[in-house]
């Protein structure tokens, strides 16, 4: 595969954020895990017990979550709710997310690709998952989301030279040995003939 020529917005996916932000926002993402099954089941039966002895439930303010799902992301950096926008690199196929950059790029919503769709996944209580996404975080993460903001701008939205760069296209070691050997022979001022 490394062979072929590979298209740039294809190829952009080959750039993942660095090891050191990506453990930085995933315990950033890790404090925003939306409920699981067993979570929601234990809250509705509170809310029944309550409600059945008559008691007045308040109901809490939105809790702040992770987002997950290619739709439910792409309308919610189409209307600029998005403050940060995490895409897995490794999503099959590749159309699904192929958007997602460029539109993130035109709403100037800040986004960054990173390894494994099982991590993100993981993160939603999912298999897998191809993107999430941050509304809103309380207050005391503010300036971590900032902090992350400020490093994967540069390297994604703007960026214009990964735009333009084009992926793959690297010989095979036949090839290659071949190529050097007539550079070889080049650079020595004759050209090897099978008499000699």
């Amino acid at each position: 595969m490394k062979r072929l020529k590979v298209p740039p917005a294809i190829h952009q996916f080959s750039k993942t954020l660095d090891a050191n932000p990506a453990k930085t926002l995933f315990s950033l993402l890790s404090k925003y895990r939306p409920e699981s099954k067993q979570e929601k089941r234990v809250r509705l039966v509170q809310a029944a017990a309550a409600e059945a002895q008559s008691k007045e439930e308040s109901k809490g303010a939105k809790p702040k979550v992770l987002k997950f799902g290619v739709n439910h992301i792409t309308t919610l950096v189409e209307e600029k709710k998005a403050k940060l926008v995490v895409i897995a690199h490794d999503v099959n196929p590749i159309e699904l997310v192929l958007h997602l950059p460029s539109l993130c790029r035109k709403m100037d919503v800040p986004y960054c690709i990173v390894k494994g769709k099982a991590r993100l996944g993981a993160l939603v209580h999912q298999k897998t998952a191809t993107c999430v996404a941050l509304t809103e975080v309380k207050p005391a993460d503010a300036k971590a989301l900032e902090d992350i903001t400020r490093v994967v701008r540069p390297m994604f939205n703007e960026n214009v030279a990964l735009l333009k760069k084009w992926g793959g296209g690297i010989l095979g070691s036949k090839a290659q040995a071949r190529f050097s050997k007539q550079k070889k022979a080049a650079a020595g001022g004759h050209i090897a003939s099978p008499l000699q």
